[in-house]
C-alpha cells in the first residue's frame, strides 16, 4: 500500500509487543528476557526475509507502567504535588523498560531507535491530539526501527493522562498507512473468554467493525493489572482504524509461539485473529 504523496514509498508494518508478553504483569517490574531474545530473533530474519520493509515497533507497559499508573490513577488525571510525583513516576517505570527492551534489541543486531513521545505529544481529556511525529517517518527511511511506548502526556483538561501504544499507532496510520498492524500478546489471538482460565474459550478467527458488537459482552480485560482498559479496549481501537483505513489489517497473535509473529510481519499465515475493515476482504 502507497500513499498518494509518496507513490514509490516502501510497505510499513506496525508490531506492538504486549506489555503481557514482555513482563510478568502478575510480578512489579519483571521482564521477561528469554521472551525479548525470542522475539529479536524473529525481527532479524524478517529483515533478511524483507529487507524493504519498513517496521515501527512499539511495546507496552506491562508490569512496569502499568502497576505504577494503577497505584496513582495517572490515566484518569493528574494534580496535586501526590499527583504529579506519581506522573513522574509511571513516566519513569515505562522508559525503564524500553531500555531493557532497547536493549535486548540491540544485543540481537536489530537497529532499534526509541522515541519517547511525552516529550512532544499533548492529550485533551484523554484524547491524543497532538505528536510531533515527523521524527518516525524519517526514521523509518533511515532504515531503523523506531520504537515507540505507552507513556504519560501531558493532557490539557486532566493535566497529565496516558496514550497507549494503540493510540499512537493510531496518529501514525494516516501518516505512515501501514499494510500490517501486528499485536502480539500471551494469547493467540481473540477468544469469546478469557482462554487463560476457560479452557473452552473460542477463538474468533476474524472480526470486522460490523462483526464486533455481537462480541462485546463476551471480550474480557487483560490478565493483570493493564490501565488502558484490555483486550476490549484494543479490539475497539483497531476496529476504528481499519473501518477509517480498510486498505490496513490488523493481527493478533500469540509471541510465545514461536515464529507466529515473524509470519504475521511478513504477512504469512499466522493463526491468531485478524481484524478486517468488512466481509468482503476476510473472503479476500
Amino acid at each position: 500500500m502507497t500513499s498518494p504523496s509518496q507513490p514509490d514509498r516502501e510497505p510499513v508494518v506496525f508490531l506492538k509487543l504486549g506489555g503481557s508478553l514482555i513482563t510478568d504483569k502478575t510480578r512489579p517490574e519483571t521482564a521477561r528476557l528469554d521472551v525479548l531474545d525470542q522475539l529479536a530473533g524473529e525481527l532479524q530474519s524478517a529483515r533478511t526475509q524483507a529487507p524493504h520493509l519498513r517496521i515501527l515497533l512499539g511495546h507496552g507497559s506491562g508490569s512496569f507502567g502499568h502497576v505504577a499508573a494503577d497505584r496513582h490513577g495517572t490515566r484518569r488525571g493528574v494534580n496535586g504535588a501526590a499527583g504529579w510525583l506519581g506522573f513522574a513516576e509511571v513516566a519513569d517505570a515505562a522508559a525503564r523498560l524500553n531500555r531493557i527492551v532497547a536493549g535486548q534489541l540491540l544485543a540481537a543486531g536489530v537497529p532499534v531507535w526509541s522515541i519517547q513521545p511525552s516529550a512532544s505529544a499533548h492529550c485533551e481529556d484523554g484524547r491524543l491530539v497532538d505528536w510531533q511525529s515527523d521524527i518516525v517517518e524519517l526514521a523509518l527511511e533511515r532504515g531503523l526501527l523506531p520504537l515507540v511506548y505507552g507513556d504519560t502526556v501531558l493532557d490539557g483538561v486532566r493535566g497529565g493522562t496516558i496514550a497507549s501504544t494503540e493510540e499512537l499507532f493510531g496518529w501514525l496510520l494516516p501518516r505512515l498507512l501501514p499494510v500490517r498492524i501486528v499485536l502480539a500478546g500471551i494469547v493467540d489471538g481473540v477468544f469469546d473468554s478469557d482462554p487463560l482460565r476457560n479452557p473452552d474459550a473460542a477463538l474468533l478467527p476474524v472480526i470486522t467493525p460490523a462483526t464486533l458488537p455481537g462480541y462485546v459482552d463476551r471480550l474480557g480485560r487483560s490478565h493483570g493489572v493493564d490501565v488502558t482498559g484490555g483486550m476490549l479496549s484494543k479490539v475497539n481501537e483497531m476496529c476504528r482504524l481499519v473501518a477509517a483505513y480498510p486498505q490496513t489489517e490488523v493481527r493478533l497473535v500469540s509471541g510465545l509461539r514461536a515464529g507466529a509473529v515473524l509470519a504475521a510481519v511478513l504477512g504469512h499465515d499466522a493463526g491468531g485473529t485478524r481484524i478486517l475493515a468488512d466481509a468482503a476482504a476476510a473472503a479476500g
